[in-house]
């Protein structure tokens, strides 16, 4: 759930060169991490249940028109160094989740408020 929450984060934030080189990344790897962030994105969050069928139907629809939406607006959507960020990203969400007390972490984190209402209606479904 952590990258679930996340990924959206590194898409629409991205990562400059300057804080890749303030991250001490090899020189070689800074035009596979730098991301200009600002890329559209959906979530979808089912609470209850979802059915092996339906998601099938869900995930074709999705990854078809992802797939599409890569190619008109040249973004490799299936690119490993997104992914990665994603995964830097969810170290702050895999706090959130593991904490007792989730209200206070989201009050006080410096989340963007989309993650943070996701974050909120997943909580409240899984007390």
């Amino acid at each position: 759930m952590s990258n679930f929450f996340s990924q959206p984060d590194a898409l629409a934030l991205g990562k400059t060169v300057e804080e890749l080189k303030a991250e001490n990344t090899p020189e070689a790897l800074l035009g596979h991490k730098f991301f200009p962030g600002d890329r559209p994105s959906t979530s979808l969050l089912f609470l209850g249940k979802l059915t092996p069928y339906h998601c099938g139907q869900l995930l074709a629809l999705y990854e078809h028109r992802t797939s599409i939406e890569g190619y008109l607006w040249n973004i490799d959507s299936y690119d490993q160094w997104g992914v990665e960020l994603g995964k830097v990203l969810a170290k702050k969400v895999r706090g959130i989740l593991a904490d007792t007390e989730p209200e206070k972490p989201l009050a006080s984190s410096n989340i963007n408020s989309a993650t943070k209402h996701l974050l909120q209606l997943y909580l409240s479904d899984r007390k």
